[in-house]
């Protein structure tokens, strides 16, 4: 726990000094204390702590609130606020930084111990979630490699052949990769994937559905559903996608 470096910004001199004690006594290393936004920011041009402790309400023309916007998008860091107001009003606002939690003045050691300890382990899984995503994104843009598509599962990417993928379905926040083997499930939307396909294999034939093309069997028009090689269960034509399918078919 000594390894983790603690930033406190409290206009309250006093307060600041009491928060300090307690993190010093729990293990922590403060690097600093600020009694202000912008003497926050001065601190972490030359400091990077692992965690900020943050006043909502700061004397000065930059509130908690501010101060947690600019951290946020300069350095990524988690930031938890400290705040004798829980009102609506200012927990909105403050919701919009995404803060890693909020700790009620007057706060009891345990409290701020566990408030800590739990926004570091988030923000640990986030920042590996997000250099996840970029891999992800890096190797579904991979112009040179159109023959499969790589896929997150849990914590690992999963490559599918192109030629195994069956169809994609989508089921609210999620889609799942239907292949002649088993599926996969991944949090993304219906257009985010067409677009990473290959439009000259895969069709989009409902808002629900993209197909392979060259696993479709059959078609019943009047029903307004296709059939796909091994799979027996009918897959919905929207209307709005009826004539781009029927234009990438070769039929007489």
């Amino acid at each position: 726990m000594s390894n983790i470096s603690v930033l406190v910004v409290e206009d309250e001199n006093i307060v600041a000094k009491d928060i300090q004690m307690s993190l010093q006594k729990m293990g922590y290393n403060v690097i600093g204390t600020a009694s202000s936004g912008e003497k926050a920011l001065e601190i972490l041009k030359d400091s990077r702590p692992d965690i900020i402790l943050m006043d909502i309400m700061l004397k000065g023309k930059m509130s908690g609130i501010d101060t947690a916007e600019m951290v946020k998008e300069e350095y990524d860091l988690p930031v938890i606020y400290l705040t004798a107001y829980a009102d609506e009003s200012t927990l909105s606002k403050a919701k919009v930084t995404e803060p890693y939690g909020y700790i009620l003045k007057p706060f009891k050691e345990i409290d701020l111990h566990t408030s800590i300890e739990m926004a570091l382990y988030k923000h640990k899984k986030t920042s590996e979630l997000k250099k996840e995503v970029k891999v992800y994104s890096a190797i579904l843009d991979e112009k040179t490699s159109p023959d499969f598509i790589f896929i997150r599962v849990k914590s690992k990417l999963v490559k599918i052949k192109m030629t195994d993928l069956y169809y994609v379905e989508a089921l609210k926040d999620y889609v799942v990769f239907h292949t002649s083997k088993e599926e996969f499930t991944l949090h993304a939307t219906t257009k985010d994937i067409e677009q990473k396909l290959p439009a000259s294999q895969f069709v989009r034939v409902h808002r629900s559905f993209i197909v392979r093309v060259d696993r479709i069997v059959s078609l019943e028009q009047s029903q307004g559903v296709l059939y796909l090689e091994g799979n027996e269960n009918p897959i919905s034509i929207g209307g709005s996608y009826k004539d781009d399918l029927m234009k990438r078919l070769n039929f007489v």
